[in-house]
C-alpha cells in the first residue's frame, strides 16, 4: 500500500483563504506568535513524523496489536519508541500554557497536528490525543496545587492521560454508574470500581498515567447530580511530582476488538486507589463535558483521518488499475484497458470521498477556530458568541463527520474491488478502525438528541439561528455575484428550509416528545450537510476569486469549484430524504410493541 501524504496544500487552503487564520491569530490575545510562517513550519515539521515515523506503524499496530500479561500492556513494535521521539521534540506541550511548560500556541493549531498524526497512525494518536482533554480537564477545575503536581509532567509527555465514565451496566447513561469514593483521613478518597472500554488505559509508553475517573461520594444524590470527579494516578505522586510507588489501579484485561488494535481499550480495577477530588463535590459530570467536548472533536477528526486515507489511496489505486473500456471511448488505447477512474461510477466515490474529506477538514477549521476565541478573546460577547456556535458545531461535527468518514472509507475499499477485502492493501484497516468512531464520546443517536433536544430547541432556536443568520449573510453578499448563482440559490434555500423544518419538530415534539428523538438522526444529518454546503460554497467563492487574481495554481483551484459543484448536484440532495423522513414522524417507529418484533 502506498505511503500516506499529508495534504498540506488543502490545509493551508482551509486555514489561511477560507478562515483568515492569519487574521485570526493576529487578533486574537495569546495567539499572536502562531504567524504564516511559524504555522507552516510547525505543519511540515508534523507531516513529516506523521508520514515517516507513525505511517509505517499504522500496520504493525493493526496486525500484532496490543498484548496483556497480568495487568502489564505492551504496545506494538516501535510505538513506545516513536512516542519518545514525539516527547523529545515538544508535541506534546505545543498547545499547552507556557506555565506548565508548555509552549502556548492556539488549540486550532494542535487540531491541525491531530489530523496529521491520526492519519497516518489512529490507534497511535490516541496515547497523547486523551492526555488533552485530562489536561484541559484539570487546567480548568484543578486546584493550584494540582496543576502544579500534574500538569507539568502532562505537558511535557512524560505522563499520559485517560478518561475514566463507562462502567459494564452503564454507557451514555451515566446516572447509573457505580464506581464509589470513600474519604481518606488524609483528604484524599479511596476509589472502587470498575471502569470498561478505557482507551490508552494501561500502556508501556509513559511513565504514569492520570486517570480522570467519575465517581459518588457517600450520600451522593441519585442519578447524574451526585457524581462527582477524581484524578487517580496509575503511580502515587508527591507534591513536586515525584513518583512514589504503584496506586492500587489495574488493567483487568484489553478488549478483542474490530479494529485500532494498536490502542489498548482497557478494563480498569480500581481497589481503594487514591483519587483526589477535581471541583466541587456532586458536580462531577458537568466537569467531565471539559474532556468529552475536546475529546468529541477530537473524534471528528477521526472522520476526516480515515476519509482522507480512503481517498488518498483510492486515487492513486483508480489511476493505475486498468479495467474495461470507456463507454465514450478508450482513454488508453495502447494498453488492454483503461484505468477505472475513467468510468463515472469510480468519479462518483472519489468525488464523494474528496467531498467530505476536504469538507470535513473545513468544519474542524471552523469549529477550532471557536475554540480559540472561547479560550483567549478578552470580549464576553466575542467568548459568548463562539461559545454558541462551539456549542451548535460539536454534535454535528462529531456525529456527521464520522458518519460521512465511514462512507468514504467504505467507498475506498469499493473502489479497490476485491483487493479492499484483502489485508495487504490496508483499505479493510482503514474501515474498521473507522468504526468505532461513531460510537465513542456519544453515538451518532446521543449526539443527535443533544443537537436537537438541548443545542436547538432548549436554545429555543437561537443556537440554530446564530449560525444560519452567518449562512444569509454569506447568500446577501453574493447577490450580484451570477457565478456563485448556482451555489447561493440552493444554500439560501436549505437554510431557510432549516429553520421551517426545526419549528416543524418543534411543534410535534409539544404534543408527543418521541417526535424529537424520532427525527433527531435525520435532522443531525440534514444539518451537517446543509453546514457542509455553506462551508463548499465559501470554497467556492474562494477559488473562483483566486483564479480571478491571477494564479499559477489553476488546477488546484478549478478542483475546488467543480468539487463545490458535485457536492451541491450529487451530495446535498440527501437532504430531501432526511425532510421527508423526519416529516414522517414518530408513528411507524413507536406503533409496533417491543413484545412483537420477533416471534
Amino acid at each position: 500500500m502506498a505511503d500516506y501524504k499529508a495534504p498540506l496544500r488543502d490545509i493551508q487552503f482551509s486555514l489561511f483563504e477560507m478562515f483568515d487564520y492569519e487574521g485570526h491569530y493576529a487578533s486574537v490575545p495569546g495567539c499572536e506568535e502562531a504567524t504564516p510562517d511559524v504555522v507552516s513550519a510547525i505543519i511540515e515539521e508534523s507531516a513529516k513524523f506523521s508520514e515517516n515515523v507513525l505511517w509505517p506503524l499504522n500496520k504493525v499496530g493493526d496486525e500484532q496489536g496490543c498484548k496483556w500479561e497480568d495487568g502489564v500492556v505492551t504496545t506494538p513494535d516501535g510505538f513506545k519508541e516513536a512516542y519518545s521521539q514525539f516527547v523529545e521534540a515538544g508535541w506534546p506541550s505545543m498547545t499547552h500554557s507556557e506555565a506548565h511548560g508548555g509552549q502556548g500556541l492556539p488549540s486550532s493549531l494542535g487540531t491541525v497536528l491531530s489530523e496529521l498524526t491520526g492519519s497516518a497512525n489512529w490507534s497511535w494518536g490516541m496515547y497523547p490525543g486523551l492526555s488533552h482533554g485530562c489536561m484541559n480537564t484539570i487546567d480548568a477545575h484543578g486546584t493550584e496545587e494540582q496543576k502544579e503536581t500534574y500538569l507539568t509532567k502532562l505537558v511535557e509527555g512524560a505522563w499520559t492521560g485517560t478518561m475514566c465514565l463507562t462502567e459494564s451496566h452503564c454507557g451514555t447513561d451515566l446516572g447509573m454508574l457505580r464506581t464509589k469514593a470513600e474519604p481518606n483521613a488524609d483528604g484524599s478518597y479511596a476509589i472502587t470500581g470498575t471502569k470498561i472500554f478505557i482507551s490508552a488505559g494501561e500502556h508501556d509508553m509513559a511513565e504514569n498515567i492520570i486517570h480522570i475517573v467519575l465517581a459518588r461520594l457517600p450520600d451522593a444524590p441519585a442519578g447524574t447530580k451526585g457524581i462527582s470527579l477524581f484524578i487517580v494516578p496509575k503511580m502515587n505522586v508527591d507534591g513536586a511530582g515525584n513518583i512514589i510507588d504503584r496506586n492500587a489501579v489495574k488493567c483487568g484485561s484489553i478488549e478483542h476488538k474490530m479494529g485500532i488494535h494498536g490502542n489498548a481499550t482497557c478494563v480498569m480495577n480500581f481497589d481503594s486507589a487514591k483519587g483526589y477530588l477535581i471541583g466541587p463535590e456532586n458536580k462531577g459530570l458537568m466537569a467531565m463535558f471539559t474532556f468529552m467536548n475536546t475529546a468529541r472533536l477530537g473524534t471528528a477528526i477521526q472522520g476526516v483521518a480515515h476519509a482522507e486515507i480512503g481517498f488518498q489511496k483510492s486515487l492513486e489505486y483508480a489511476r493505475d488499475r486498468l479495467q474495461m473500456r470507456s463507454l465514450s471511448g478508450p482513454k488508453n488505447p495502447e494498453g488492454p484497458a483503461d484505468p477505472i477512474i475513467v468510468h463515472p461510477d469510480v468519479r462518483r466515490m472519489l468525488l464523494t470521498q474528496k467531498a467530505f474529506a476536504e469538507g470535513g477538514r473545513m468544519m474542524i477549521h471552523l469549529t477550532s477556530k471557536q475554540v480559540d476565541i472561547l479560550q483567549n478573546a478578552e470580549s464576553e460577547e466575542d467568548r459568548k458568541a463562539a461559545d454558541d456556535r462551539l456549542s451548535f458545531l460539536t454534535p454535528i461535527a462529531k456525529a456527521f463527520i464520522t458518519e460521512v468518514g465511514y462512507e468514504s472509507a467504505n467507498l475506498g475499499l469499493q473502489i479497490f474491488g476485491g483487493h479492499g477485502f484483502i489485508s495487504e492493501w490496508g483499505m479493510e484497516q482503514n474501515v474498521r478502525d473507522c468504526r468505532i468512531s461513531m460510537l465513542y464520546e456519544g453515538t451518532t443517536g446521543i449526539q443527535a438528541l443533544d443537537l436537537i433536544g438541548r443545542k436547538v430547541l432548549g436554545s429555543g432556536g437561537e443556537l440554530l439561528k446564530g449560525f444560519t443568520k452567518d449562512v444569509h449573510q454569506f447568500c446577501k453578499d453574493q447577490g450580484d455575484n451570477d457565478a456563485m448563482k448556482e451555489f447561493v440559490e440552493p444554500l439560501a434555500a436549505i437554510n431557510k428550509e432549516w429553520g421551517d423544518i426545526t419549528m416543524h419538530i418543534g411543534m410535534k415534539a409539544m404534543e408527543n416528545p418521541d417526535e424529537a428523538g424520532a427525527a433527531s438522526v435525520d435532522y443531525l444529518m440534514y444539518s451537517g450537510y446543509a453546514t457542509l454546503a455553506y462551508l463548499w460554497a465559501m470554497a467556492a467563492d474562494k477559488a473562483q476569486k483566486a483564479l480571478a487574481a491571477g494564479t499559477e495554481e489553476e488546477a488546484f483551484y478549478k478542483a475546488k469549484i467543480t468539487t463545490a459543484r458535485f457536492y451541491f448536484q450529487r451530495i446535498l440532495p440527501r437532504t430531501r430524504t432526511c425532510v421527508d423522513t423526519i416529516k414522517s414522524g414518530a408513528d411507524s417507529l413507536m406503533e409496533l410493541p417491543a413484545e412483537d418484533f420477533a416471534f
